[in-house]
């Protein structure tokens, strides 16, 4: 038996070519049950321990230093510690529905922690970046019943939040603590455990439990959304994500066993179920990149002297990691073992594949998904031509639409080639629903079909090209303008490094695209240089940018997206600070701010101040709230004013 044939027992010793649809017709003529060789993630594990168990699972690098010894940790170890995290939470009253909540980087506990709940129950890996509030919050929905968190740590702030939050989360009843020194008697008191300590005292064969998991069982919830509002808990079933594992497999690994460079945090599908557990399944080994992965500076910096040292086939990371690589200088290092460049979570910029393909001689495929299909739903196949900027077809038992949606979010039927609509996906990666049933209006366009809140078209050949996220379209007047393709004309100027067009609040047109660059280290292009550059090659002209704000870093959320949230925050307050300028000079000091607000999505708030050391009576202070209402009133976005003391 081959370890294709542990992944899927009806490939045989190789995988079939997928060249045509009626490849993958003749494939789903058997179905996805019947070819899977794991009913959950852990036996998915477990079959990858057969495989060789004394070979890494888990380099782990704490510096991405190339030259630095790693913390090695085989498969036959990984499957004891999670056998044995897994028993742990049974004996904390953790069962099938009950969930374990973790705040970790990526240390090797977080993977023991995420795969040893899901084996106990309901794994829910939480972003510790987010704001104590919001941390609450999911943990609060998750009704989270065991925390696994990072213990008080030079430089982290993750322990002082949890000391913060954990009497918001009536649910729980204990805190395991990773590092920050041995529990004290009033830790345990208080239900805090040291995690690796307790770890060591349980089984590590079999699971205690005595738990057969079915695939339908919920495995996890990962949460979306939550940096400018509520979050939402996706949930995911074990089949879910063992499919995921197999689409992989099937779909991107040049050959299993093979190790993978590993910067991604678990909270987010592309690191849990896009490059671990595949990896882990296949008995492949994750080089872990330090406890901040592709956030560490070095992880970047090095990684073509990581990629000479570890040989991996996939080089696989998010686009603003994939657009900081090709600008790293390979040096002498081998970068001969590279096979397939992927990346996802965001759109590719054609520049950036290019020059990566052009580099190194190998098809760049882009991957698409969501949280909402357990990651990657669509990608471009390996047995077809690559079309740069398309991400590609449907994965095997899963499908693709483009649709009208009517005012109510439903479906209005398909649209023709090349008629950009709204992406829908329907497969066995898509989610039933979110935890909480009201964030389930408009989540589905029809039963089952997931809307993704993505434009995009499929062209005569069914190749699906993304233009664009519904929420990024910038509105100029009554002409709708998607800033996907001017951001990719600027990344062919070779000072470009990043880029993200936003709309700025305007007082006529609604709004009007506004576009951030960061340059490439010293690069010298200025505002209006680029601004040219761009405008003599956009056939539209009201797509052009009013203006080029240089920028030291385009903020970036905790996976390496463009967070376009904060930029139009500062595009708003760079407007509305200039619309009441003339205040300002009449000498009133006042200050503004903008940022997300739970009612309205944005608010702009004005802070005021006297205009002289006097405080302004009753009609001074109208007559001065009614000049900043009547200057602010025409802009969409609302406002409120302050008065400072």
């Amino acid at each position: 038996m081959t370890r294709v044939v542990l992944i899927d027992r009806l490939f045989g010793e190789h995988r079939p070519s997928l060249a045509t649809q009626a490849d993958v017709d003749a494939l789903e003529r058997s179905p996805f049950r019947d070819r899977v060789g794991a009913a959950s993630t852990y036996d998915a594990i477990r079959i990858g321990a057969s495989y060789n168990p004394d070979a890494p699972a888990i380099q782990f690098l704490p510096t991405a230093d190339p030259a630095e010894p790693a913390v090695v940790i085989s498969h036959a170890q990984f499957l004891a510690r999670v056998t044995q995290a897994a028993n742990m939470f049974a004996s904390l009253g953790v069962g099938p529905d009950d969930v374990v909540s973790f705040l970790l980087p990526l240390v090797p506990q977080s993977f023991y922690a995420l795969f040893g709940a899901e084996a106990a129950g309901i794994a829910n890996p939480v972003n510790a970046l987010l704001e104590p509030h919001q941390l609450a919050e999911i943990l609060q929905a998750a009704r989270t019943k065991v925390l696994v968190t990072l213990g008080p740590t030079a430089g982290v702030d993750i322990w002082e939040k949890v000391a913060r939050i954990r009497s918001q989360v009536p649910g729980l009843k204990a805190i395991l603590r990773v590092g920050g020194g041995p529990c004290t008697p009033q830790d345990e008191a208080q239900g805090i455990r040291d995690f690796d300590a307790l770890l060591a005292t349980f089984p590590d064969q079999t699971l205690t439990s005595g738990r057969v998991i079915r695939p339908t069982d919920t495995a996890a919830y990962f949460h979306t959304g939550g940096t400018t509002g509520t979050p939402k808990l996706v949930r995911h079933t074990h089949e879910n994500q063992v499919y995921q594992a197999w689409v992989i497999a099937t779909m991107l690994t040049a050959q299993p066993g093979l190790p993978v460079l590993f910067g991604l945090p678990l909270y987010h599908v592309g690191g849990a179920l896009t490059q671990a557990l595949p990896t882990l399944a296949q008995g492949g080994c994750l080089v872990v990149l330090s406890a901040s992965g592709w956030r560490n500076p070095a992880s970047v910096r090095n990684v073509w002297q990581l990629v000479a040292r570890f040989r991996p086939a996939l080089f696989g990371a998010v686009p603003t990691v994939l657009a900081a690589a090709a600008g790293v200088p390979a040096g002498a290092a081998d970068t001969s073992s590279i096979q397939i460049i992927s990346g996802g979570g965001s759109a590719i910029p054609v520049a950036v594949a290019k020059a990566l393909q052009e580099r190194f001689q190998v098809p760049v495929l882009e991957v698409y998904g969501m949280t909402e299909t357990s990651s990657v739903h669509a990608l471009s196949y390996r047995d077809r031509a690559v079309r740069l900027g398309s991400v590609g077809h449907a994965v095997p038992y899963s499908r693709v639409r483009v649709v009208k949606v009517d005012a109510a979010g439903q479906c209005a039927g398909d649209c023709a080639p090349n008629e950009i609509g709204v992406v829908a996906m329907n497969g066995p990666g898509v989610f039933s629903g979110y935890l909480e049933d009201s964030h389930n209006r408009g989540a589905f366009v029809e039963p089952g079909w997931v809307n993704s809140g993505d434009l995009g078209r499929l062209d005569e050949d069914g190749y699906l090209w993304l233009t664009g996220r519904a929420k990024d379209l910038i509105i100029r007047g009554a002409h709708n303008i998607d800033p996907m393709p001017v951001e990719e004309i600027f990344f062919q100027h070779q000072d470009v490094a990043l880029v993200a067009i936003v709309g700025q609040p305007d007082a006529y047109a609604g709004e009007v695209p506004l576009a951030y660059v960061q340059r490439k280290p010293g690069a010298k292009a200025s505002a209006d240089e680029l601004l040219g550059y761009v405008r003599s090659r956009t056939p539209e002209r009201a797509a052009v940018p009013v203006a080029v704000v240089l920028i030291d870093a385009i903020p970036l959320t905790g996976v390496g997206k463009v967070f376009k949230p904060q930029l139009r925050w500062d595009a708003a307050q760079r407007v509305f600070a200039e619309t009441l300028a003339p205040l300002a000079r009449e000498g009133v000091s006042l200050s503004v701010a903008v940022g997300a607000h739970g009612t309205h999505g944005t608010l702009a708030t004005v802070t005021v101040a006297a205009p002289s050391s006097a405080t302004p009576d009753a009609g001074e202070r109208m007559r001065i709230e009614q000049q900043v209402h009547d200057k602010l009133d025409p802009f969409v976005i609302r406002h409120q004013i302050a008065w400072s003391s």
